[in-house]
């Protein structure tokens, strides 16, 4: 069983955390807010209605029709209803009691916006679904949406921007402990780190730094452990965990499909290792499955970890997109996990993740999402796909100015498989392009191979999001990081100065410094290595 001591104290942590941007009394202070907090308030509750409203518009139409596509479309959507309501939910619960539980981070302005904007992007998600289906429903279902959309932009505009003033990440901050090797069936573990928050006390520091985090239950393909398939032991893990749930997935592969439910907090799945312990599908968006639903595996629970595992979509480039990973798991961190797979590889849908030594391969939009994601010290890899195909690492789906969202790739190595090496003319390899307005994404002091084409970045279509967008560049080095060649877009700014580049580190984009420590998983806070 897992360590009670260390795992009440993680929760204790959250719940008295400092919360910036907060009064003594239980609601929220003015300078969160760029209107009264009866306002917000009252539109937050006019939002959850209207989302209770399109629920019901939307219900409507499922099993009506024998179309597979149409019906994973609605799926999809009644399910990503259902986040937005319970991410408005929470900003309102979190609003009107600031010292609660569900200030995440400390700091309140950020967590606010953080939700906000998942719940905004949930509606773009739904619409894109519908893409060559029926298009009576698809008019319906799409015009109800758009409302939605609109109030939550609103109420996001409603937040104001407050800096943490504790998440300081400056060069050589915050490099932290070291992730366990332990071994055993029954004992997987976890070392401390050295790096905590500045109100973590002394004598709790000792607690978190006790070694033994150990496997609630075994997965085994042959049959030694408490199941065999990884869905099950998912399924049997308590609902708002209030610990964290540890699920050791020995060595094999494991053709399955794994959709783990918001209810499912803080579940951890440790592995014997990259190429080890697989998990492996193979829906695609051309065998009628949306890019979302085409995940092979899926979490939406809160505080998940993963380490020491592949997350694969076997699908191959001609069935276009066919999702390896998708997460909508706040505060989550994927350690020493590999993503294999084609088109649409990787997909942050939304909220705050964190990814370190991870393998990410693939070929178009390869890392995409509206999340907003820190890559560290992780190898990106293009792959060759069909014929006369542009490879583009990232599709950062930021669709408003007000989200916090973005892609930060740090400390990181950016190539290409042999294949593609080999051939550079035949298989062009882009750093991204941008799928939604105000796309963001960052790069900063990683290596990046010949296979990156000297222009660095690639239209969506035509000018679309030229002068929107922010996609920037900072101390990156190998040959194909010279910025000579780089496109003249308003949005491409390289960045010259580390005041700016900072903003895009751990401690400040993600606020890794008051959640990260208590994962165990070692981590670079600022600008330094």
């Amino acid at each position: 069983m897992a360590n009670s001591g260390l795992t009440t104290l993680f929760y204790l942590l959250i719940l008295f955390a400092p919360t910036f941007c907060s009064s003594s009394s239980d609601f929220i202070q003015p300078e969160c807010l760029k209107v009264p907090m009866s306002e917000f308030v009252s539109s937050l509750k006019s939002t959850i209605d209207t989302v209770q409203q399109v629920t019901s518009i939307v219900s409507q139409f499922a099993g009506a029709f024998g179309d597979f596509r149409l019906s994973n479309a609605i799926s999809d959507c009644l399910d990503l209803l259902d986040l937005s309501s319970d991410e408005l939910s929470l900003t309102l619960s979190a609003s009107q009691n600031p010292n609660g539980k569900d200030n995440s981070t400390g700091n309140l302005s950020a967590d606010l916006r953080t939700w906000l904007s998942a719940a905004l992007i949930n509606q773009d998600t739904c619409n894109e679904g519908f893409e060559g289906t029926n298009s009576i429903v698809k008019s319906v279902v799409v015009g109800s949406l758009s409302q939605l959309t609109s109030l939550i932009t609103d109420i996001l505009t409603m937040v104001s921007q407050v800096p943490d003033a504790k998440s300081k990440g400056g060069r050589g901050g915050g490099k932290s402990g070291k992730g366990g090797n332990g071994g055993g069936h029954s004992g997987r573990n976890l070392e401390g780190n050295d790096h905590f928050p500045y109100w973590v006390k002394p004598d709790d520091r000792k607690l978190l730094q006790v070694n033994g985090v150990f496997a609630d239950v075994v997965v085994a393909a042959d049959g030694t452990g408490n199941f065999t398939k990884v869905m099950d032991a998912v399924a049997a893990a308590p609902d708002h965990s209030m610990r964290r749930y540890v699920i050791y997935i020995k060595k094999g592969v494991y053709n399955e499909y794994i959709d783990i439910t918001k209810k499912k907090w803080n579940l951890m799945m440790v592995g014997d290792g990259m190429e080890v312990t697989v998990i492996s599908g193979n829906h695609s968006f051309i065998d009628g499955w949306t890019t979302y639903r085409s995940a092979t595996f899926a979490i939406k629970g809160q505080g998940f970890i993963a380490r020491d595992m592949t997350f694969e979509n076997t699908a191959g480039p001609q069935k276009h997109q066919a999702v390896a990973f998708r997460s909508d798991s706040d505060l989550s961190v994927l350690f020493r996990c590999a993503f294999r797979g084609y088109q649409d590889t990787l997909y942050a849908h939304s909220m705050r993740q964190f990814y370190r030594e991870c393998q990410i391969t693939g070929t178009i939009d390869f890392i995409f999402g509206d999340g907003t994601v820190v890559f560290q010290n992780c190898q990106i890899l293009a792959r060759k796909g069909l014929p006369n195909q542009k490879n583009t690492i990232t599709a950062q789906g930021r669709k408003a100015p007000t989200e916090p969202s973005g892609f930060s790739i740090q400390f990181s190595n950016i190539s290409a498989e042999a294949d593609v090496l080999a051939s550079l003319n035949s298989t062009p390899t882009y750093l991204g392009r941008p799928w939604k307005l105000y796309s963001r994404t960052v790069i900063m002091q990683s290596y990046m191979s010949n296979a990156i084409r000297p222009e660095g970045w690639l239209e969506w279509n035509g000018n679309f999001a030229l002068d929107t967008l922010f996609y920037g560049e900072y101390t990156n080095y190998g040959p194909g990081a010279g910025l000579s060649g780089r496109v003249n877009w308003p949005g491409f700014k390289p960045i010259n100065n580390s005041a700016q580049a900072n903003n895009y580190t751990v401690a400040q984009f993600i606020l890794g410094n008051s959640w990260l420590p208590s994962t165990g998983v070692k981590y670079t806070a600022g600008l330094g290595v």
